[in-house]
């Protein structure tokens, strides 16, 4: 037999293509109404179920993978900002060689307080969720392909069992006619041909009709039991396929919040390094520019001091501050406060009485019109800001 192709006998081939018309002719029929169909509805609405399924899980994969290139790229990014912190960072500034830590510790192992390191934070990072999350997704979508394509095979071999039954169907039909035509000869060969012809040629007849009748019955029967046994294996396994879905989703959110929550838990901690130092840097920028205030306000002329703008500040200022809440004073040395009172900070006579989180300070309103020095009070730091 002449070969077409890798495993592929023109007979084969020619009996695919058969089987492709005779499913497409099948369809056309039903299409048309002059065929009936088998329908299972609980099955239909399984596989509509795998659909859902299929198209849900899929998204859920597809955003997981895109979700780990975000880590990635923000991994990235922040080791870029990192550099781009420690190389613009002026030596005169607090903390410069702290930052210069913070850059170095993207490369180091390990810290001194023996927390990981951010690079090695957001490579766990990136590893859990593709191993925990991802790699949980791709096996469980990995079935997917495999049931699918059964069940469109199921499909094509639920078309060849209705195509078999009806053509069993047309036999049995002709069956019926044939046997009442050979009770009484139409043929004219039959009139013609002897009497003792005649038996011989009802017999053939007979064993024609028999075998196509015998053939049709075995070739249902061989469809019937391939779409059974397809039919009965995804009525089983669809399903529990359906049911999985609730613990995929579960154990792969949960893994996925777990490490989302050590991650950026451990990163607070570092992070927490850095917005101290820029506080700090902050606090001493503004003791700078109070120094510098200070420097001009003793350099300028003796008549600038009489007309006021050196002499205007209380002795011991330190800085001004600017109330955000009202605070109603519940001693006769504290101060009281409206939102916006602008309060010259002083230093304390005695440093020791300075209690934890109190100020010292006048009202600059009170200052400037009556410098009365028995007018400060003590007040609360966190209800007001610096300016």
């Amino acid at each position: 037999m002449a070969e077409t192709g890798k495993g592929v006998t023109a007979g084969k081939l020619a009996i695919n293509v058969q089987k492709r018309l005779s499913r497409a002719q099948e369809k056309v029929l039903q299409k048309l109404g002059k065929a009936d169909e088998t329908r299972d509805a609980a099955f239909e609405e399984m596989v509509a179920k795998f659909n859902k399924q299929t198209a849900e899980g899929s998204k859920l994969q597809k955003d997981l993978k895109a979700y780990v290139l975000a880590v990635k790229a923000m991994h990235d990014a922040s080791r870029r900002l990192q550099d781009c912190l420690a190389d613009m960072y002026e030596p005169e500034w607090f903390g410069k060689e702290e930052v210069n830590a913070l850059a170095e510790e993207m490369i180091e192992k390990e810290m001194d307080n023996n927390l990981e390191d951010t690079d090695t934070l957001w490579l766990d990072y990136q590893q859990s969720i593709t191993e925990k999350c991802l790699t949980c997704m791709d096996t469980y979508m990995i079935k997917f392909p495999d049931i699918k394509a059964r069940i469109a095979k199921r499909d094509r071999k639920m078309v060849d069992f209705d195509s078999a039954r009806h053509h069993f169907s047309s036999l049995q039909k002709g069956k019926k006619k044939d046997e009442a035509k050979i009770a009484k000869p139409a043929a004219l060969l039959e009139m013609a041909a002897p009497s003792w012809a005649q038996g011989l040629i009802s017999a053939h007849q007979v064993a024609q009709t028999n075998l196509s009748y015998n053939q049709a019955e075995e070739e249902l029967g061989r469809a019937q039991k391939i779409f059974e046994e397809l039919n009965v294996e995804l009525q089983d396994e669809l399903p529990v396929l359906w049911d999985s879905r609730v613990g995929v989703y579960v154990n792969t959110f949960q893994s996925l919040a777990g490490h989302q929550e050590k991650f950026h838990g451990e990163m607070s901690k570092l992070s927490q390094n850095l917005t101290d130092i820029m506080t700090k840097l902050e606090e001493q920028r503004q003791i700078n520019d109070e120094a510098n205030h200070s420097d001009s306000a003793c350099s300028a002329p003796k008549s600038a001091v009489t007309n006021g703008s050196g002499s205007d500040l209380p002795p011991g200022f330190l800085y001004k501050v600017k109330a955000t809440h009202d605070y109603a004073a519940t001693d006769g040395d504290e101060l009281e406060l409206k939102i916006g009172d602008v309060v010259l900070v002083v230093a304390f006579d005695n440093p020791d009485e300075q209690d934890d989180g109190w100020l010292l300070g006048f009202k600059e309103i009170h200052w400037m019109q009556k410098k009365d020095i028995s007018a400060k009070g003590v007040f609360p730091e966190n209800f007001t800001q610096k300016v």
